[in-house]
């Protein structure tokens, strides 16, 4: 049976995330809600998303529970709508992964994503339901209704956004044919932005990621150049993520948009105690240019909710991650891509001054190298003693002059391999040397 990950349960749709798994996921949250709590359901525009949230809101109904069903919406908005108007939710989507894959991410009352201890629970009781088949079966049946509640989470951001910096902004949009259309079109508008160009923007239940988004923003970057745009923005499939793109084509990822943020909100003091919360996935660069600018970074396991776990501890109000998660603490619960985007076209318009020269001056990242080494059981391979030996002796022959970072993917059968290092050749020699020692261990 499927676990949960990095970011609730994810696998491939009606294979393993299959609608009778929704179903008891369904029947075992509502035993932690309660009979008669409403419950918000959203998706993104996946084939598979129907059939998982009809599932998914049957499960919940069967015990008592009310569902709101609100359609086709992104992760973010989905969080606030969760926090508005407390009640727990859950979004079907499989983010940045290929149409067959699906998830579900669970969100308690207050918006936010559930903490490993209440996953493990939700867990426990999942594993119970699909064991025994056992599900309350009384008269007090729950209801399904679908309801638009879009044009709340709009005025939410109006209410957070400046429009007299946002309007006439001229703006190009890759929707990635997921959960931002139309909603971030309609948000756009709203702000009196100019959607010069977009693309994504006809998903078909297929194409959602499918060379288009925040996972592939070259294509963006072309368009951003054709149209004239003063700048790009990319979305993911749920649209929690943000990935940007300059007036001159330049790619801006998440480390590059928490610098501008960073800096902007240090400079009109509220960078709540001058620092921010980032990834262990985060550049050293980025870190090291903030530092010289008194701006300290506390860094986090990979996850947006262990982003906003540290900044409640820290009693922060900015973190978020290179993949382009970014949250606003003041504002949201998760990461929300298309809040985000609505407060960097502020940052652009209040500044005044055309994207590429505000990027001016920003970090010098060192050379990254990211990898994904497709194998299975990676949690194990990568806790071998032979393996993690390895990695620490070549972690201590760097030492401060770049960094390794090994782990095993919380969403797909892959490792994961980082290496930062003064130069590209020195980071692609030590991420191979890492594969060659994780499929050695394999051949074993």
């Amino acid at each position: 049976m499927i676990s949960f990950g990095t970011d609730g349960i994810r696998g491939v749709a009606n294979a393993e995330l299959t609608p009778e798994l929704a179903l008891a996921l369904g029947v075992a949250y509502m035993n932690i809600v309660g009979p008669g709590s409403d419950v918000l359901i959203a998706r993104d525009t996946r084939v598979s998303g129907t059939m998982l949230s009809a599932a998914l809101a049957a499960g919940l109904a069967s015990g008592g529970a009310n569902v709101i069903d609100v359609g086709v919406m992104p992760t973010g908005s989905l969080a606030f709508l969760c926090s508005h108007m407390a009640v727990p939710g859950a979004v079907i989507s499989a983010s940045h992964n290929p149409y067959l894959d699906n998830g579900i991410k669970i969100f308690g009352a207050g918006g936010r994503k559930l903490t490993d201890q209440e996953e493990s629970d939700l867990e426990r009781l999942l594993i119970e339901v699909t064991s025994s088949g056992a599900r309350g079966r009384s008269s007090d049946v729950g209801t399904i209704v679908s309801r638009d509640l879009s044009r709340l989470y709009i005025g939410h951001v109006e209410e957070v956004v400046e429009r007299r910096f946002t309007e006439g902004i001229k703006v190009a949009v890759d929707f990635a044919n997921g959960a931002a259309f139309p909603i971030a079109k309609d948000l756009l508008d709203t702000l009196g932005c100019d959607v010069v160009a977009s693309l994504g923007n006809f998903p078909d239940g297929y194409n959602i990621n499918k060379g288009v988004g925040s996972t592939a923003p070259h294509v963006l970057a072309d368009l951003v150049l054709q149209s004239k745009a003063d700048v790009g923005l990319a979305f993911d499939g749920d649209a929690d993520r943000l990935i940007a793109v300059s007036n001159l084509g330049a790619v801006i990822d998440g480390d590059d948009l928490l610098a501008l943020f960073a800096l902007d909100m240090s400079d009109r003091g509220v960078l709540a105690k001058d620092a921010l919360a980032v990834t262990v996935m985060s550049n050293m660069g980025l870190e090291l240019f903030l530092k010289d600018k008194g701006i300290a970074c506390f860094r986090t396991n990979v996850g947006d909710r262990y982003v906003l776990e540290a900044m409640e501890e820290h009693s922060l109000t900015l973190g978020g991650e290179q993949s382009g998660h970014i949250i606003f603490s003041q504002y949201a619960t998760t990461g929300d891509g298309l809040l985000s985007a609505a407060l960097l076209l502020e940052l652009l318009g209040r500044k005044g001054i055309r994207f590429s020269d505000l990027l001016q001056g920003s970090f010098q990242r060192y050379p990254q190298v990211l990898n994904n080494l497709s194998i299975d059981h990676g949690k194990e391979v990568v806790n071998l003693q032979e393996v993690s030996d390895a990695i620490s002796e070549l972690s201590d022959a760097l030492g401060d002059r770049g960094r390794i970072l090994v782990r095993p993917s919380g969403t797909e059968p892959v490792v994961r391999i980082m290496v930062e290092a003064l130069t590209q050749e020195l980071a692609e020699q030590l991420a191979k040397e890492i594969e060659e020692i994780i499929r050695s261990v394999t051949r074993k």
